[in-house]
C-alpha cells in the first residue's frame, strides 16, 4: 500500500469515530433535555414553595413565644 491509501483509511476511520461519538454527545443531550423538562414540571409539585415555608416558620416562632410567655408567668409566680 503506499501512503496515501495508508491516510486516507486512517482518515476515514478518525471521522467516523468523531461521527459516532458526536451521535453519542447529540442523543445524550436529548434525553438530559427530557430529563431536565420533567424535573422543571414536578419541582413545584415536590417542594415547599417559599410563601408556604414562611407561614410555617411564623406559627412556629407564636408557639414557642406562647411557650416562652408560659415559661416567664411560672418563674414570676
Amino acid at each position: 500500500m503506499d501512503t496515501q491509501t495508508l491516510i486516507n483509511i486512517s482518515a476515514g476511520i478518525i471521522i467516523a469515530g468523531m461521527g459516532w461519538l458526536a451521535r453519542e454527545l447529540w442523543g445524550a443531550v436529548k434525553e438530559l433535555r427530557k430529563d431536565l423538562h420533567i424535573i422543571e414540571v414536578a419541582l413545584p409539585s415536590n417542594y415547599i414553595r417559599k410563601d408556604e415555608f414562611q407561614e410555617g416558620v411564623k406559627e412556629l416562632k407564636d408557639i414557642c413565644r406562647q411557650i416562652f410567655d408560659r415559661l416567664e408567668n411560672k418563674a414570676d409566680k
